[in-house]
């Protein structure tokens, strides 16, 4: 699925090579992995963008509809979403403000607590997020270029990393 000049050689293995010709060889795998990750990321975020345009959606506004419908009520605070997903408040408003203009969630008063404020998703935001699920489903979520085997392992090495920098209690 590459849409780019593919390339005679991997940039990264070679740099990986030069790092240990330059004498930092017990650096060379972190910082091929580190790298690598980072190819990675770039690779699935095109994809997934291609696959949530004809919804009118990014990555970030997907996650946060996904969010709100996993909850009972449809609905959390908009702090408690943020740190959900893990983003900076300014995320969260950005993404909330452009959902509310597509009429696809809502701002609404918390019941009992006057100085917080809940994002609830619409039924057309429900509606929107079946046909993005299935296409990211279809379309990325089944074919990560690895094998069942392999994901669920590279996941629980990812997992480690994440725990290690402290991105979940353990």
């Amino acid at each position: 699925m590459a849409h780019h000049k593919i390339l005679p050689l991997d940039p990264i293995e070679e740099a990986r090579r030069q790092w240990i010709d330059h004498g930092w060889g017990d650096v060379a795998d972190g910082m091929a992995v580190v790298t690598s990750v980072m190819r990675v990321q770039q690779i699935f975020m095109a994809h997934i963008d291609v696959v949530l345009r004809p919804f009118n959606l990014t990555f970030s506004r997907f996650e946060l509809l996904t969010l709100l419908s996993f909850t009972r009520e449809g609905a959390l605070p908009l702090s408690k979403a943020g740190s959900r997903l893990q983003v900076h408040p300014t995320s969260i408003t950005n993404a909330v403000d452009r959902l509310e203009a597509e009429r696809l969630v809502r701002r609404l008063p918390h019941r009992t607590d006057r100085r917080t404020t809940l994002v609830e998703i619409l039924p057309a935001g429900r509606e929107l997020l079946v046909g993005a699920t299935t296409a990211l489903n279809e379309q990325v979520f089944a074919h990560p270029g690895l094998s069942v085997t392999d994901a669920g392992r590279l996941f629980s090495l990812l997992r480690k990393v994440r725990a290690s920098e402290g991105d979940f209690e353990t």
